[in-house]
């Protein structure tokens, strides 16, 4: 399915109770969490050890992968987010519903691909290092570049601010078509310039 190599490969069922046991979370969160999913296992272990020809990062040291066999493909994404935050590891998670699954990964933020077949879920490992391949993987599954001078945490904030200004003056020019008088119209067209120059 990932296409990663059999060196990696661990295959072990991660059980729900003991998840619940272990990290205490309230009844509410459980019955949630138990609502979107059916079935964890750690499907894969990426580090020097598994992978030789990679070396240990300085915040990286392994990154692990976690299937999630989900009840149904609208789930709670709160749910993955609670898992991530809950797991202080770099985690990529598969998330399968049937024949279809898609890649989520947290790394300040949650990120995912789209719904694919199994068989076009793929997982590429580029860099010379741990860190290398983790911000490949985040800057893949969330679809975006990370300039050559800035940390992967600085371009997340970056797109983050860039998403909500766009979203900023789709609101302003949607305002400016349904509004009807020329000085509040005037008013929002300078606004809408202001954040253009941005």
């Amino acid at each position: 399915m990932l296409h990663l190599p059999r060196s990696t490969d661990v295959k072990r069922p991660l059980p729900k109770t003991g998840l619940y046991r272990q990290f205490a979370w309230p009844a509410s969160q459980r019955e949630r969490f138990d609502a979107d999913i059916s079935r964890l296992a750690f499907t894969n272990w990426i580090s020097p050890q598994t992978l030789p020809a990679i070396a240990e990062g300085k915040d990286t040291k392994e990154i692990y992968v976690i299937e999630i066999t989900l009840k149904s493909r609208n789930f709670d994404p709160k749910n993955i987010i609670l898992l991530a935050r809950s797991i202080p590891q770099r985690v990529v998670y598969i998330l399968r519903h049937e024949d279809e699954a898609i890649l989520a990964v947290y790394h300040a933020k949650l990120f995912t691909t789209n719904w694919q077949s199994l068989d076009a879920i793929n997982l590429s490992l580029t860099g010379l290092n741990l860190d290398a391949v983790w911000e490949n993987i985040v800057s893949t599954i969330g679809d975006f570049l990370v300039e050559q001078d800035k940390s992967l945490i600085e371009q997340i904030k970056i797109d983050e601010e860039r998403d909500k200004l766009l979203r900023q003056i789709e609101a302003l020019e949607r305002q400016m078509r349904t509004t009807r008088q020329p000085r509040r119209k005037r008013e929002l067209y300078i606004k809408l310039q202001k954040l253009k120059q941005i």
